[in-house]
């Protein structure tokens, strides 16, 4: 990221001081944030200090990358946690009954739910919906994380009104592939010896679904968690359209000021987020399913 963001057009120092400054506050400026130094340098230092714990200084803020990165990516968790529980609550129910379905027209119409999500750009899902339901109807506002006046977000309905829209737009990507797992997933093991022998022996209906929800767990568990890391990574473009002040926000507003202490150190912490995530998934597969712990 320190490389890439240097072949960047401009510099970093020319986003807090006015055209005419003096070029040795410039100096001095690049001397304080290291930027005088050649890059090799730069990220051996920046790798140095990151170690102790020390993101650095905000080049736009003067405050520290940690305390930004911090308030911002709880904002981002908030809301992903938000889309997470009601992409795959929706996606499992929709999966499962499209599985199950007799009716092809039920099977179609569920296909066609995830096509779409899987399909349509979710930014411009959020700027449909911020015209439809924020400037045409008025029933929900816009962006922002909660009404002006609040001080930071409260489990209310005025400020749970300010998460429907982002977490509808930020939702429907993984809804299409959940959904589309799920289902491919529950078909395929509807089809296997053993729920054949299930349905000899008579046991019922619900008693079967559960024994082909634990074995269609572990696929299931492996995309969730991959969508879900895609979630907390992948929302700078429904975080600046719904000014939610987020990881994504923060990462768009870093980008346009060339802010490279904040740029890094929220790199960092979603790589960290995505990495444990992942390693979280791959031990609860491990206790649903005993089989893969053994393999």
């Amino acid at each position: 990221m320190l490389f890439r963001s240097h072949l960047a057009p401009g510099d970093p120092i020319s986003a807090i001081v006015p055209p005419d400054a003096p070029k040795e506050v410039v100096d001095k400026l690049k001397e304080y944030y290291g930027f005088d130094k050649p890059l090799p340098v730069q990220y051996l230092r920046w790798l140095a200090v990151t170690l102790t714990g020390d993101f650095g200084t905000s080049i736009g803020t003067g405050r520290p990358v940690a305390t930004e990165v911090g308030s911002a990516f709880s904002n981002t968790i908030m809301l992903a946690i938000a889309a997470s529980t009601f992409a795959f609550t929706l996606a499992m129910i929709l999966g499962t009954a499209a599985a199950y379905a007799k009716s092809r027209a039920v099977d179609r119409l569920v296909t066609s739910i995830a096509l779409v999500g899987v399909s349509v750009p979710h930014f411009w899902l959020a700027i449909v919906l911020v015209i439809v339901f924020s400037v045409e109807l008025g029933w929900l506002p816009p962006m922002g994380l909660g009404p002006e006046s609040a001080p930071g977000w409260r489990f209310d309905w005025a400020h749970i009104r300010h998460m429907i829209l982002p977490t509808v737009a930020l939702s429907v990507i993984p809804l299409g592939v959940v959904t589309r797992t799920v289902r491919s997933t529950i078909k395929e093991i509807l089809s296997m010896e053993f729920v054949t022998a299930l349905q000899a022996k008579g046991m019922n209906d619900s008693r079967i679904l559960l024994h082909v929800l634990k074995n269609a767990a572990p696929t299931c568990l492996a995309v969730m968690g991959l969508q879900a890391g895609n979630l907390i990574g992948g929302s700078i473009l429904i975080e600046t359209v719904f000014a939610w002040p987020g990881t994504g926000f923060l990462l768009n507003s870093a980008i346009f000021r060339r802010d490279l202490p904040i740029l890094q150190g929220t790199t960092l912490v979603l790589a960290f987020f995505f990495m444990m995530l992942n390693l979280t998934v791959d031990v609860i597969q491990t206790m649903v399913d005993p089989r893969i712990k053994r393999g």
